[in-house]
């Protein structure tokens, strides 16, 4: 199906539909082609499967360890912060 331009914006939505329903629509500006409308693929979901880095990935058993001075002091640029206690109410 060819249609030109002023046609395809006053009836977008139902070229849309027949390009759904598999039908190619070519868009022309005085007869000439300019544009095609052709649905799309759906992507592909990739599939992961479960467990498929098992034994690639560990954690080891101090993850949640609190970190040394030193280590924090890297992260807080060679100082640690001053820590500011609540007064009690």
């Amino acid at each position: 199906m060819e249609v030109n331009i002023h046609q395809a914006k006053t009836h977008l939505s139902r070229l849309l539909q027949k390009v759904a329903e598999g039908e190619e629509v070519t868009i022309a500006r005085s007869g000439v082609p300019v544009a095609r409308l052709v649905a799309i693929e759906p992507k592909k979901k990739k599939v992961r499967p479960l467990g498929m880095d098992r034994g690639r990935i560990w954690i080891a058993d101090d993850f949640d360890a609190p970190l040394t001075d030193d280590l924090l002091k890297e992260f807080y640029g060679g100082e640690l912060p001053k820590l500011q206690r609540r007064k009690p109410k």
